[in-house]
C-alpha cells in the first residue's frame, strides 16, 4: 500500500497536540484580538461584515497550514492585495497573532508562529508586486 508521506512540521504539528479543536480556539482568539485593535480592527471591520463565515473559512485554512487536511480551497491574494496596509501592519498582525498562540496553543505554539511568518512575508511580497513594487531583502512595503 502507498503512504503519503506528511511533511516534518505537520508530524511535530500533530506531536505537540495540534488538532481541529486548537486550531478553532486560535483562530477565534486572534481574531477577537484583531477586532479589538485600534489599528486593525477597523481595516478588517470594513471589509467582513458577516464574521462566522469568514471565521469558518480561516479555521479551514489553518487546518490545511498545518494538518495539511486540504479544507481549505481558495486564493488568498486577490482578497489581500487591495488592502491598505504596509510593513508595519503585518508586524502588527504577527505581533497578535503570536500572543494568541501562546494563549491558546501551548507547546505547539512556535510552530503556528513559524507558518504564520511565513504566510505573512508571503502575502507582503504578493501585495507588493500587486502595486508593481519589487521589494529588496530588507525593504518593507510601504503604507498606502
Amino acid at each position: 500500500m502507498l503512504q503519503t508521506q506528511r511533511p516534518d512540521y505537520v508530524l511535530d504539528a500533530i506531536a505537540a497536540g495540534v488538532d481541529e479543536k486548537m486550531i478553532e480556539r486560535l483562530v477565534r482568539a486572534f481574531y477577537g484580538d484583531i477586532r479589538a485593535d485600534e489599528v486593525l480592527g477597523p481595516i478588517f471591520e470594513a471589509r467582513i461584515s458577516d464574521w462566522e463565515p469568514h471565521l469558518q473559512r480561516m479555521c479551514a485554512f489553518w487546518s490545511s497550514v498545518m494538518l495539511r487536511s486540504g479544507r481549505y480551497s481558495g486564493r488568498p491574494m486577490p482578497m489581500h492585495a487591495p488592502l491598505p496596509v504596509g510593513g508595519a501592519h503585518f508586524d502588527r498582525w504577527l505581533g497578535l497573532f503570536e500572543a494568541a498562540a501562546q494563549r491558546e496553543c501551548g507547546a505547539a505554539a512556535d510552530l503556528f508562529v513559524a507558518r504564520a511568518r511565513m504566510i505573512a512575508q508571503s502575502l507582503e511580497l504578493g501585495i507588493a508586486g500587486a502595486r508593481g513594487l519589487i521589494l529588496g531583502l530588507d525593504e518593507r512595503l510601504p503604507a498606502p
